[in-house]
């Protein structure tokens, strides 16, 4: 049986230039456009996690009352996590196509369209509305410092001018980016350096919290620390599609060490940033607190540089939101489903920042996903290793019945097994207070465990079934 189109790309694909609309969508990428080497990775991913979230990220571990060591240890640990989005990193070159197509092997055909529609494109349009908000209130308060006072109508235009921003970088794609990124991250690297300056200045390197954390309440807020500084990183189940493009022979160690180095120590030197300068600032309100040390020539610069760290960050997560929508069955180009991704994400913005308090539900709902997205990251991860990440992009391709990865009735149950019972696991395990607190963490007085327990379960579950199945 012959495999349908990948993508509506796929006949008329041609070889990816930055400053060119990428033609390429979920397509297999040949061989003879394959081109890069894995270090290009690296200002891929930094650029994204040089951010104005990572501080308040950072903040809000010592504003929780941790001891300044205390969260500084949570912040190592927690962005670890980037490991796994390294491991998953090399199934690009080695399919020569995205994660959203990837995971067919793991879910099959059929069950891969509901997975990646929850995750690869749902998350992805909740994600992005929550960092445009953010940049568009940084970009309110820009406007007011020069006394610009905006109205409902100007709120919206400046929504829409970030966002296109955004969009005409994921509309031109991969090339671009990885052209664009080692650019902005020297940029934004120069403004936060400038930024460490006047917070270790700033900083209480004896700093106490005004009440000692011991015993159960200490572990609750280590375990809730590390499952918000984690979340970062799990909610990048799509790092192939940015490594896709390198060729086949690239060391798959290079690849994982790359992408996980690029994003981890900007990451950790940034958050640990927030966490400092909480010691003697009040980062419940961290854009104020951070504009009260500053000098006037500088704040400006610093609040240009958090807006375009945003549209970094977003124009990522938007880029790999078309995939999924292509992924999901839709019959779509790979711009015009950016496009898309973009005008809902958009909308909700609006929503959030105009009409109600629509952002602080999405927030607290990306808390409450983590359950969701350490299962999935966990089961990709495995599948990897135990396939040895052997992938063929063109049997992945294939989606009629019958194919390579239909299985049964095109799902594979040891995958969608494993991933209903490890999230029903962390489920159980997440305390998020006046939302959602499951019945384990209850038990155990408030520790959230949704992050080991959903990785462990899920990874051995999967591991099990496949193993076991490969011997009979």
């Amino acid at each position: 049986m012959t495999s349908t189109p990948a993508s509506p790309e796929a006949a008329v694909a041609r070889p990816a230039r930055a400053g060119h609309v990428e033609a390429h969508g979920i397509d297999v990428i040949g061989d003879d456009e394959r081109r890069g080497r894995a270090r290009d990775l690296v200002g891929v991913w930094a650029a994204p996690n040089v951010s104005y979230l990572a501080l308040v990220v950072g903040g809000a571990l010592v504003v929780m009352g941790l001891r300044l060591w205390q969260a500084l240890a949570v912040i190592l640990v927690g962005n670890l996590c980037w490991l796994l989005v390294g491991i998953l990193a090399v199934s690009g070159p080695a399919a020569g196509a995205p994660s959203e197509v990837i995971t067919r092997a793991i879910y099959g055909t059929r069950a891969n369209r509901v997975v990646i529609g929850v995750n690869g494109w749902f998350i992805s349009v909740c994600y992005a509305a929550l960092n445009w908000s953010a940049a568009s209130v940084t970009a309110f308060s820009l406007c007011s410092r020069y006394g610009l006072e905006l109205d409902t109508a100007g709120k919206a235009a400046v929504i829409i001018v970030i966002a296109a921003a955004t969009l005409v970088i994921s509309v031109y794609g991969h090339a671009t980016i990885v052209k664009l990124y080692p650019r902005l991250t020297l940029v934004l690297t120069v403004v936060f350096a400038i930024l460490a300056f006047f917070v270790f200045d700033h900083t209480d390197w004896s700093y106490q919290p005004p009440t000692e954390l011991q015993g159960i309440g200490l572990w609750a807020a280590l375990a809730g620390g590390l499952a918000l500084v984690a979340s970062a990183a799990l909610s990048y189940n799509n790092s192939a599609d940015f490594a896709r493009y390198l060729p086949r022979a690239t060391k798959p160690t290079a690849v994982a060490g790359w992408t996980a180095l690029g994003a981890f120590i900007p990451s950790v030197l940034f958050t640990s940033l927030g966490a400092l300068a909480a010691t003697t600032l009040d980062m419940s309100d961290p854009q104020t607190a951070l504009a009260g040390i500053l000098p006037g020539w500088f704040t400006p610069v610093f609040l240009i540089a958090v807006i375009i760290g945003a549209i970094a960050n977003n124009a990522m997560t938007i880029y790999s939101a078309g995939l999924a929508i292509q992924a999901i069955g839709i019959r779509i180009r790979r711009s015009r489903s950016v496009l898309l991704d973009g005008t809902i994400g958009v909308l909700l913005t609006m929503y959030a920042l105009l009409v109600s308090n629509f952002l602080d539900a999405v927030s607290e709902g990306m808390q409450l996903m983590v359950a969701v997205l350490a299962p999935m990251m966990a089961i990709y991860a495995a599948d990897v290793l135990i396939r040895r990440n052997r992938y063929d992009g063109h049997a992945l391709s294939d989606e009629s019945r019958g194919g390579p990865f239909w299985y049964r009735g095109g799902v594979h149950w040891v995958g969608v097994g494993a991933l209903v019972v490890g999230t029903a696991a962390a489920f159980v395990c997440v305390d998020i207070p006046d939302l959602y607190t499951g019945f384990v963490a209850d038990a155990v007085g408030g520790i959230d465990l949704s992050l080991p327990v959903g990785l462990v379960v899920s990874a051995t579950i999967y591991t099990t079934g496949r193993l076991s199945r490969s011997n009979t």
